[in-house]
């Protein structure tokens, strides 16, 4: 393995490495889940319908779904153009070619793990305090409301988003992390994939994994409560438990 990453590294640009491993990853981890997750319904009703959260007469129409896809595919097509151009920016400034480490060499497991750790911190971070800005109601109702238009969420939902959340909610606190710590590139889309899995599974619809989706299905369904990823800051900030209206 690490012959043929020494190979394909010696072979192809940092640029190239770095934005076609990108896309490939988000096509595996993002896209094949959730359009899995969305024909569970078609395919399998019974199964189906056992681990739905939410009711029948809640869930999104088909009309709905494939606007979805297509703001969905939007918002990608935006991310990746914004990478490609900073890649190029970047060759052109004479900086360092990759925003990641892209060396012939594979990151240990030890510097793996660390890396993974730190960047699934600061994720938290950046996704907590950008998510909970988005809910002021004065960016919510321009920018955050397009993306809570699915109160019963489905996998796509995930970046059903207003172009600017896309960026600074979604795509940054991902991206951004792995720089910040220097990870290998190989790192980074062992984190981006699964940060891309389980945005696609949070936002399902379905109990899996030990209601992890059934935590941000509630922020869907109610509004005011588990802003963050991994459940940290919102334990820190109480709110992991339901706001009580005022009257």
């Amino acid at each position: 393995m690490e012959k043929a990453w020494a190979h394909l590294v010696e072979t192809f640009s940092p640029q190239s490495i770095e934005f076609t491993g990108t896309l490939l990853i988000q096509f595996l981890t993002f896209w094949i889940p959730s359009i899995f997750y969305i024909c569970l319904d078609s395919f399998f009703p019974a199964y189906s319908e056992r681990h739905k959260i939410q009711p029948a007469p809640k869930q999104p129409s088909w009309k709905e779904i494939k606007h979805c896809f297509w703001v969905v595919a939007q918002n990608q097509l935006l991310t990746s153009g914004l990478h490609l151009l900073q890649l190029t920016l970047v060759t052109k400034s004479g900086l360092p070619p990759s925003s990641y480490r892209v060396e012939p060499t594979l990151p240990s497991a030890g510097e793996l793990l660390r890396d993974i750790a730190l960047c699934l911190l600061l994720r938290e971070v950046f996704f907590y305090y950008s998510h909970r800005l988005f809910h002021i109601p004065y960016f919510y109702v321009r920018i955050h409301k397009k993306h809570h238009k699915f109160t019963a969420p489905i996998a796509l939902a995930a970046q059903f988003a207003h172009p600017i959340e896309q960026i600074f909610a979604n795509a940054l606190p991902i991206s951004v992390p792995p720089q910040i710590v220097g990870s290998h590139v190989l790192t980074f889309w062992a984190f981006l994939a699964f940060e891309l899995f389980n945005t696609a599974t949070v936002h399902s619809g379905y109990d899996f994994f030990r209601n992890k989706a059934k935590m941000h299905d509630l922020h869907h369904e109610k509004f005011n409560l588990n802003y963050g990823s991994i459940g940290l800051l919102d334990w820190v900030h109480g709110t992991d438990k339901l706001e009580k209206r005022r009257d």
